[in-house]
């Protein structure tokens, strides 16, 4: 008689352990099916991939810099034109004067 209450709880315990396992394996399958249907949303959705945001985003941030300092080499340029075109023309000598 001893016996049957220690093993009853063995047998319970084991059935736990089973019933864990077996949740595990269930909340793995869910999480699979639950990721594919993310994914198969998302693509239908056209968005982008973080990677292929982030590459977009540097070379948006190169495109500026550059833009920036062409429009700064336009303005001095053009201060230079303004600056020359401001000063009198100098009359060149010719060998009869």
């Amino acid at each position: 008689m001893n016996q049957g209450p220690n093993r009853f709880l063995d047998e319970f315990a084991k059935l736990m352990t089973d019933a864990a396992g077996v949740a595990q394996g269930a909340r793995r399958e869910v999480e699979t099916a639950f990721r594919a249907q993310a994914e198969r949303f998302l693509s239908d959705m056209d968005i982008v991939k973080r990677e292929d945001f982030d590459v977009a985003r540097d070379m948006a941030v190169r495109a500026l810099d550059r833009v920036e300092a062409l429009e700064a080499r336009v303005a001095e340029l053009e201060a230079r034109l303004a600056e020359t075109a401001a000063k009198p023309a100098r009359k060149t000598r010719t060998a009869d004067e």
